[in-house]
């Protein structure tokens, strides 16, 4: 081996020879995640915590990749200028954003994944109003060249609401030269807010150079899939799916949308953004959800707001994985009552019916 061999360490497989080899696993979900924890306030969903507690947003990327996510994130989303503005706190637009890139940068580089740069839905953009559109790409353009200093290893824009805000997204992260990967909202009546039928905007985001293409949010598996399904028949590119984990209905398909007649406590009476605990999938469902996506050759599988790392490692196991996570994973055959190991007491094993 030559001194030049020896030294040079091997290079990380990028995302889309990786997606060529099979599923690529992205954990999505920092904000109801953290908004659990604690660290974060619903409502404005701004990732403060980026600033004021990096070391419980980088301890959530470490258990995310844990449970399998071979992604990780920058936690940039909602961390726009337009966000910022709102809670007053534009000044640390910067500090934010390259806070959360060199975290992310740090678990990535420390476990062999990937990461990504995230712009989203800027919540500022008309259809109608050429000069929204200006400020719009002037929000990403500065956000993207943060991630591409900050060596993103691609790009994500996620959760965008208009085909035309998503295309600009497009060519703000195409300019660098990345991997761009684009994921829309499917609303509850499967358009864009400008009218674009959400699978029509996939095929126009493919047809101008989008890498992956696909859903985010908004669905819970099984309202998203019939979705995901067609965006895959429309397009020859790599396909995304990341579903909220919430059960979600034909009559109730975004988790916005969802009722609990069951509970009359509920503060404005919606559940969402943080009453929506009956509503939540198991692991089990995020599993059934990323073998159909396998089975449809949809690639690029992940979940979204609500995702905790049980759901993740579900996900990772469900596409063939074994991730550190599943050291341990559920083995009820040692359960006290329920289990069927010879040491268990029959006894024991008798009274399972009794509790």
């Amino acid at each position: 081996m030559t001194a030049t061999q020896s030294s040079k360490a091997p290079e990380k497989a990028g995302l889309l020879d990786r997606l060529k080899s099979g599923p690529v696993i992205c954990a999505e979900g920092y904000l109801f995640e953290l908004e659990r924890r604690g660290y974060l306030q619903a409502g404005a969903f701004v990732p403060e915590a980026v600033v004021e507690n990096p070391e419980v947003v980088k301890r959530l990327h470490e258990d995310f990749v844990h449970a399998g996510s071979d992604v990780v994130e920058a936690f940039t989303y909602y961390a726009h200028r337009q966000k910022l503005r709102v809670i007053g706190r534009e000044n640390v637009l910067e500090d934010i954003n390259r806070q959360a890139l060199r975290i992310a940068r740090d678990v990535a580089d420390r476990h062999g994944c990937l990461m990504a740069g995230d712009i989203c839905n800027t919540n500022a953009y008309e259809a109608d109003d050429e000069a929204t559109h200006a400020t719009v790409r002037a929000m990403f353009e500065e956000q993207i060249a943060w991630a591409v200093d900050e060596r993103a290893d691609f790009l994500i824009a996620e959760t965008i609401d208009w085909c035309g805000e998503a295309e600009i997204a497009l060519d703000v992260m195409k300019r660098t030269g990345l991997p761009a990967v684009v994921t829309l909202s499917a609303h509850r009546d499967e358009n864009m807010f400008d009218g674009v039928p959400v699978v029509e905007a996939c095929k126009r985001l493919e047809a101008a150079g989008a890498d992956v293409v696909g859903l985010n949010c908004q669905r819970g598996p099984k309202t998203l899939m019939p979705i995901v399904r067609r965006v895959r028949e429309a397009v020859s590119c790599h396909v995304a799916a990341l579903p909220v984990p919430y059960r979600t209905t034909e009559a109730e398909p975004t988790f916005q949308s969802l009722t609990d007649r069951g509970c009359n406590c509920i503060p404005g009476g919606r559940p969402f953004p943080t009453a929506l605990d009956p509503f939540t999938c198991n692991r089990y469902e995020c599993a059934e959800f990323a073998r159909e996506c396998l089975a449809l050759d949809v690639r690029y599988i992940g979940l979204c707001c609500g995702a905790a790392p049980h759901h993740i490692r579900a996900v990772a196991e469900a596409v063939g994985r074994t991730v550190p996570g599943s050291r341990y994973s559920p083995d009820m055959s040692k359960h006290a009552f329920f289990g069927t190991d010879a040491t268990i007491p029959d006894r024991y094993k008798d009274r399972s019916a009794e509790i």
